[in-house]
């Protein structure tokens, strides 16, 4: 919701105004300076929209305010140019309208077209939250990083690395959309307050890691060569509801230098529907990215999102630090995952981070059965998960 500055008005006012918390009105405005604005300057409020009213007999802005539970200067604000002492019936005016409920729905098939849809809209209502391409895809589909928040320690989450595991990018959209609405309602998830975490935490989510794959999965092969190569890996069968890789038939998750050697000889040697490791480490643009993310933002915590199994993994070759025990035994707490600190598959993007920076990495594999997970277990998987997000951030 944009707003027009008017003599004397603040952003501090604003942020009284509309209860909102002023630190998310400066970032939504970064090319403002605060304590210099100017009468005219347009104003973004987060978590807001408008909708027009038109005037029925007897409205006068106080009535108004009184019956939509609305901030009687907020009519003004929105309306410079209309005269409250002259209103006429069917005269249209604009109303805030606070965003109360989610405004996503991840239970859905979800693919790049869905994903982008989706940050579209919560950019435009919550432009304090940043998006920072990080690269392309095989296909150039753009890798898109989000941040939220200016505290010091950077949690990261990913989703889908593997392509059928696209039930994880709509987890992650959906508790983010939750996320942004505590933030600007100061409202409680599961009894903790997360306004604080704002200015503890810098958050970074890269919600699709494979989007070709992804959309493989759900659409079918595109046209052109790299449909016509991934119709060939996968021996001509048109269903690829059990392909992990990228279009490339590269495994993202087999793509770093953590023991890769070990895994390339004993996974396929050439491009396939799943565990391709890829000729050598990271030779794909969508892993390097990833790879290239890791060392610009120096993680202090790392969650990438899988399926399935309901277990978490964090451990390698013992480099993980003593406080990895601890966070996973909270998400163990809070989601009934089982944690397991080692297992015989390396090459991962979280081996390859707690070798290189000796930080808590985390696999987390949600749900049960055969990937892709049946939509039908979104909202348990979602409820179990919900306390690892949060846990990611108040540890």
């Amino acid at each position: 919701m944009d707003v027009q500055v008017r003599q004397g008005d603040t952003l501090w006012y604003y942020a009284s105004l509309f209860n909102i918390p002023l630190q998310l009105i400066i970032d939504s405005n970064p090319q403002v300076a605060p304590d210099a604005l100017y009468i005219g300057q347009r104003i973004i409020i987060p978590g807001y929209t408008t909708r027009t009213y038109s005037i029925q007999a007897g409205d006068t802005y106080w009535r108004l305010a009184t019956g939509q539970g609305i901030e009687l200067d907020s009519l003004y604000l929105l309306n410079p140019n209309v005269n409250p002492d002259n209103l006429q019936v069917d005269q249209t005016i604009l109303l805030p309208d606070r965003v109360t409920s989610r405004l996503i729905n991840g239970n859905r098939p979800y693919d790049f077209e869905a994903l982008n849809l989706d940050l579209d809209t919560l950019l435009e209502i919550y432009p304090f939250m940043r998006q920072e391409a990080i690269g392309s895809s095989v296909m150039g589909k753009e890798l898109t990083e989000l941040q939220i928040g200016n505290g010091p320690k950077i949690v990261h989450w990913n989703g889908s690395f593997h392509a059928n595991e696209w039930i994880t990018t709509a987890i992650i959209m959906q508790f983010l959309n939750d996320y942004l609405l505590a933030l600007t309602n100061q409202e409680p998830i599961r009894g903790i307050n997360v306004s604080p975490f704002y200015d503890q935490v810098t958050l970074s989510i890269v919600p699709m890691v494979d989007p070709d794959g992804v959309d493989l999965t759900l659409n079918g092969p595109p046209p052109g060569r790299y449909g016509e190569e991934a119709l060939a890996i996968n021996n001509g069968i048109t269903d690829f509801s059990g392909w992990k890789a990228n279009i490339r038939g590269v495994d993202l998750n087999n793509q770093y230098p953590a023991k890769w050697d070990v895994e390339a000889a004993r996974k396929p040697t050439q491009p396939a529907p799943r565990d391709f490791p890829g000729y050598q480490p990271l030779t794909e643009p969508e892993s390097i990215a990833m790879a290239e993310l890791a060392g610009e933002r120096q993680f202090d915590r790392m969650l990438a999102f899988h399926t399935q199994g309901e277990v978490i993994f964090w451990g390698y070759e013992g480099l993980e630090p003593p406080e990895s025990e601890v966070i996973v035994n909270e998400f163990y707490r809070v989601s009934g995952y089982e944690p397991i600190q080692y297992v015989d598959s390396f090459a991962g993007y979280k081996d390859w981070f707690i070798k290189v920076w000796q930080r808590p990495g985390f696999t987390v594999e949600l749900g049960e059965g055969v990937n892709p997970l049946p939509l039908s277990q979104f909202d348990e998987i979602y409820q179990e998960t919900l306390g690892i997000f949060l846990a990611s951030l108040y540890m």
